[in-house]
Order: C-alpha cells, then structure tokens, then sequence
C-alpha cells in the first residue's frame, strides 16, 4: 500500500465514507507535512518519514489519547532529535493526552510534562522533569535521570562533614545542615554540580572527553571514579592532579540504607 492507503486502512475497516475519509487523510497529511508523500511506497520513505506515517494512521482516528511505546527506537540520533522535536509541537497542536513509553532519559527529560519513573513494574516517582532532575526521590532516579548519571559515594556523616573514598565534604552550607544525623549516608553528585577550582579537592585525570564547549572528566582511581562535567576546555593529561571545587547547596544525600532521599 501507498502512504494514502496506509493512512486510511483503519477508517476503511470502520466503513467510513469515501469523502470522509479522503478529508481525515488529507489533514493528517497537512498536520504531519507528508502531503506529496501520499503516493509513495514504504520502501520510498526515509526512517522519519515512516514514522510521521504511523504518527498519521493514529491522527486520523481523531483519538483522545496517544500511546507511543518507544517509537523512535529505531532511528539514528538526528532523526531521533527531529522526531522528538515533531511529536512537541503535534502534542500542541492536537492538545491530545499522549503517554510515551521510552528507556531513554533525555527523550523523557525533553518530551514530557510530568515524568513517571518505574522500577522493576514499581513507580519511584511522578513529578516534572524538574523535580525528578533537581529532587530525585531515591538513588535509582538519581542514577537513572541525568547525563551523565549521578555520582554516588558511599560514607559516613559526622557532626556536619560527609567522609567517603578519601573525600571529606563539609556540609554546613547544605539546606539540611540544620537536621543532618550522623551515621552511614550516600552523597549523590551531579557531574555539572563539579566545577574546576585553583586550590580545592584534589584528584587524579584518569580520561577527559572534550564536547566542545563542555567537557566530562572522569577522575580518581580504577577502582573508584568521580565524572564531572565542566565548562572548560581542559589541556590536563591522564594522570595529572586537577582541583575540584562541588556546589553544596545541590549535593544529595540519601539513606545509606533505603537509598531514599532524605528530605
């Protein structure tokens, strides 16, 4: 089948009036900008052209709520970043309901106004991408949400000073100086929560890798490593000594125990 005849399968098997169908497929193919691809073939149809199809065949039967589970697994990384970009504005445009399954965190972070996190069939947390970025309920959002993924060190709290894998951290600029508890905690570092400083914490560069206008440090040991990620372009060699300063006031912490954060 062509692309018309795809786009109107479903509304022929509804027994839809010819006219009224002609009429659904034709804004479809507006909405979508695939109006002169409507006499194509799959096999003529580029990766993101497919998928505006099968975005197309749901339109078309006007539906109140949109299921998408993971639909751009399957193209490259441009494609993918256009596609996510085409699914934004058709949400607008259609203000339909639209529940979008994906593996992927950005996709969720830049697709969704209110995020669900599962585990293991369980649901950690629903919240905006804001809120599970800046406030993750426990280490599995945390670690899951952001990239590159959160930093986690295991430690212990004492009177006001997290200690942990030859790092000592003093938290007494932290929002919860006031009720911090000694004992066995986790402290989760976000890698843009790190910056470079000219006298701070030191550790050794195992690998750097330049992104242009960012690069991500991976620091420490083999056995342990701290990624950090710094708006600098870095000239360090492996092996070299590098100063790192942390931004308190957005450092984690969570129950050594639960993993849950604390609040």
């Amino acid at each position: 089948m062509n692309v018309y005849q795809n786009l109107a399968f479903g509304l022929k098997l509804r027994k839809m009036p010819k006219p009224k169908i002609e009429a659904a497929v034709q804004d479809a193919a507006d909405i979508l900008e695939i109006g002169d691809l409507l006499k194509r073939k799959p096999k003529q149809l580029s990766g993101g052209q497919r998928q505006r199809v099968a975005l197309g065949r749901a339109i078309v039967r006007k539906p109140q709520v949109f299921l998408f589970d993971e639909p751009l697994s399957n193209l490259d990384a441009k494609l993918r970043v256009q596609m996510r970009a085409e699914i934004k504005k058709l949400h607008r445009r259609l203000a339909a309901t639209m529940i979008y399954v994906t593996h992927d965190q950005v996709e969720a972070m830049t697709m969704g106004d209110r995020i669900v996190v599962l585990h293991e069939g369980i649901a950690q947390q629903v919240g905006s991408p804001v809120e599970v970025f800046e406030r993750p309920a426990n280490r599995f959002v945390g670690s899951f949400i952001g990239s590159p993924p959160m930093n986690f060190i295991e430690g212990n709290l004492n009177n006001g000073s997290f200690t942990g894998d030859e790092l000592t951290i003093s938290l007494n600029q932290h929002p919860l100086a006031d009720k911090l508890v000694n004992g066995p905690v986790t402290l989760g570092i976000r890698p843009s929560d790190i910056q470079l400083a000219k006298d701070g914490h030191r550790m050794p560069l195992l690998v750097a890798e330049p992104l242009g206008d960012e690069t991500v440090l991976h620091l420490g040991s083999d056995k342990s490593t701290l990624v950090a990620k710094v708006k600098d372009i870095i000239t360090a060699s492996p092996g070299d000594i590098v100063h790192l300063s942390f931004n308190i006031e957005r450092l984690q912490l969570f129950d050594g125990t639960t993993g849950k954060r604390l609040d």
